[in-house]
């Protein structure tokens, strides 16, 4: 299987079926629509213009393209539509690394030459993110061939398969008609997505943002640092801003809206469904530096009378955050704190054992006005996974989890 690469392909001369040199290769394209592997067509400039010669047109590429057809069998370019360029739209460009987990400029493209019958066959293998595709481009045309190619061959490669880039589209209406979207960048941790969001310019931000699913978007955007958070979520439409907003965390949640100026965060509150505004709305309310601030409402509380199979069948139902599932907290029937049971005293206790049985001791809580010192000091003496929060008349209010406390840590460095 030889390997050619994209600027060796540019600007190569093109022969028509009788041989005769018809023009020279403009562009390289891609149909994503169709395949996003497979390279469609070239582009070649001739002097009636450019015309478009599929590669099934394609008899061999070998110190040239040549063609099965006629120049006058190429029909006519008629834009770009639905088209992916590859020298416009990735030499130069970033890209978006799944593997490596970063952002990468684009050099150079690998491409694969293969052959089905009588016809060739091309399709991208890797893009080279390092010094030798550089190298080619800055040299081609000033060096003989021969000797560019011995240089090249000394130059180690830095390549990155295709299946495991991603495009970045900034233009709403290309992304839609190349059908780009972040599949494979859906699939890494939140935390390495923000990592990798950061790097981005604001416009590409944003094209990750749109493009991502709501729950996934919601999880990085509680991992990037809050000014980029901001100017993202700032950056979206009313709509897509609550859609994301409402997969969040309540707590994150709230400090997100609490950062954006009044009115934003009012047009964001508004496209939210009732519940998720009603529980962001009520920790707006708290003070950020404050246990209350920190929380989250989304805990797991059952009644005091409650057994160990009604703590299962709860966390079968629950669909808040892996954080706070560590603790089932026992309440009163006025709704006050009255215990704690670490989830792993349920795994050898039978399904009928009340939860009262199973509590940890010393109940450990703060008041929603307690300082972050405070909390922290509790987690830190107590080595705790979460801390209830109570009200004044001790009913449980909330949850703050480690995770919460790690960020506060951070913020403070």
């Amino acid at each position: 299987m030889a390997t050619v690469a994209l600027t060796e392909l540019l600007g190569a001369p093109v022969f028509d079926a009788s041989g005769k040199p018809s023009g020279r290769v403009r562009e390289v394209a891609l149909a994503p629509g169709e395949d996003r592997t497979r390279v469609a067509m070239l582009i070649v400039k001739t002097k009636h213009g450019d015309r478009m010669l599929p590669v099934t047109s394609i008899a061999s590429i070998d110190g040239g393209i040549r063609a099965v057809n006629s120049a006058s069998e190429w029909p006519p370019t008629d834009g770009a539509e639905g088209l992916l360029l590859l020298e416009r739209d990735l030499l130069d460009q970033q890209v978006i690394d799944v593997y490596g987990r970063k952002v990468v400029r684009v050099n150079d493209v690998d491409l694969h030459q293969e052959s089905a019958g009588n016809r060739t066959v091309l399709k991208i293998a890797s893009v080279d993110v390092g010094a030798r595709g550089a190298v080619r481009r800055l040299l081609k045309g000033i060096v003989p061939a021969a000797a560019l190619n011995v240089l090249l061959r000394k130059i180690p490669p830095k390549t990155i398969p295709w299946e495991f880039v991603d495009l970045i589209e900034t233009d709403p209406a290309r992304r839609v008609k190349l059908k780009i979207s972040h599949e494979r960048l859906a699939k890494l941790h939140p935390a390495d997505i923000a990592d990798i969001v950061e790097e981005l310019a604001p416009d590409e931000r944003e094209a990750v943002f749109e493009t991502l699913d709501e729950e996934v978007a919601a999880e990085a955007l509680e991992e990037v640092e809050p000014k980029v958070q901001k100017a993202i979520v700032e950056s979206l439409d009313s709509e897509r801003a609550a859609e994301i907003v409402e997969e969040m965390e309540p707590d994150a949640a709230a400090d997100l809206l609490a950062d954006l100026p009044q009115d934003r965060t009012e047009e964001i509150l508004v496209q939210m469904e009732p519940e998720e505004r009603k529980e962001v709305t009520e920790l707006l309310e708290f003070k950020e530096n404050t246990a209350a601030g920190r929380m989250t409402t989304e805990y797991l509380a059952l009644p005091l009378n409650a057994t160990v199979h009604d703590a299962i069948e709860t966390l079968r139902n629950f669909e808040g955050g892996v954080e706070t599932v560590s603790t089932i907290y026992l309440l009163d029937e006025k709704g006050r704190l009255a215990g704690a049971v670490p989830l792993a005293k349920l795994v050898l206790a039978e399904q009928n054992t009340p939860l009262l049985s199973l509590t940890q001791e010393p109940l450990i809580s703060c008041h929603a006005g307690a300082g972050e010192k405070e909390v922290a000091e509790l987690f830190d003496k107590y080595n705790l996974l979460t801390l209830p929060v109570v009200d004044d008349d001790g009913k449980l209010t909330g949850v703050i989890t480690s995770d919460d406390v790690i960020s506060l840590l951070r913020a403070k460095l």
